[in-house]
């Protein structure tokens, strides 16, 4: 799953646009790094901050 699919999954955003914002804006964080590239791939165990919120992505792609 990539980063921008996974912040709107969460339900943290209402659109794929706002998404596209937050991370171009440099506001979320992958495993401890800011990341600006919205297509980034995410795997399991992968920790992402952002809005004051942090999850780790699931082993089935969700998250914990």
């Amino acid at each position: 799953m990539t980063l921008n699919d996974f912040i709107k999954t969460l339900g943290l955003v209402g659109t794929g646009g706002q998404a596209k914002m937050l991370i171009q804006s440099g506001e979320v964080m992958v495993n401890g790094v800011w990341e600006t590239r919205r297509r980034r791939k995410l795997f399991p165990g992968d920790a992402i901050e952002l809005l004051g919120t942090k999850v780790i992505v699931a082993q089935d792609g969700g998250s914990q």
